[in-house]
């Protein structure tokens, strides 16, 4: 993400453990720091869709004078499981997620190929991300916003 971002777009990263509750701690601390009210935020991408729902729990629990501020802020996360991610997306309590599907089927593959061959098996194998909703489709409800989104 850093090596593709524009130079225009500041990143704040904050460290947390994988899971929802210790995405929670970490915003729900640095949500206490008066920087943090300062701060222009203008999305939440976390590394899983638990996080994503960890920081908005941090952000629905902020005194009510501050509370609309920070919920309206589109959060984003990385699984897109149907039952968890992508239902979240469907409800609206997260803007995106990125689907990352399983991979058995490609190692499998790949370990098949290298026994055809007989060779050893690429180190690694790149795999594509799939957003939900679309990339299509996040840039009409950023369009319609009024917001620039660049796909």
């Amino acid at each position: 993400m850093l090596k593709t971002k524009p130079a225009n777009i500041q990143v704040k990263t904050m460290r947390a453990n994988w899971t929802e509750e210790s995405a929670y701690r970490t915003v729900s601390s640095w949500l206490r720091l008066r920087t943090s009210q300062e701060s222009h935020v203008d999305l939440v991408g976390a590394q899983d869709d638990s996080m994503a729902m960890g920081a908005r729990k941090a952000f629905s629990e902020i005194a009510e004078g501050e509370r609309a501020r920070w919920m309206k802020i589109p959060i984003t996360g990385c699984d897109g499981m149907p039952k968890t991610g992508q239902a979240w997306v469907r409800n609206g309590t997260l803007a995106a997620t990125i689907f990352i599907r399983p991979n058995t089927d490609l190692a499998i593959e790949m370990l098949v190929e290298a026994f055809k061959n007989g060779a050893a098996p690429p180190e690694s194998r790149m795999t594509g991300p799939e957003s939900v909703p679309s990339l299509a489709e996040l840039a009409i409800v950023a369009a319609k916003a009024g917001r620039a989104a660049s796909v």
